[in-house]
């Protein structure tokens, strides 16, 4: 599984739901959800 830095936890997730994105410049990034607090979380790069 994808993990992710989550700000409000102040640690490292497992993404829950994560969905693969293109960023502007066509990079691959994961966005998704935090499963402890339920906050935003993206990782830029391949997951």
């Amino acid at each position: 599984m994808a993990q992710a830095y989550c700000v409000k936890c102040r640690a490292s997730q497992e993404i829950k739901n994560p969905t693969q994105v293109a960023l502007k410049n066509g990079r691959p990034a994961t966005s998704g959800v935090c499963p402890v607090c339920g906050t935003k979380v993206f990782r830029i790069g391949k997951a």
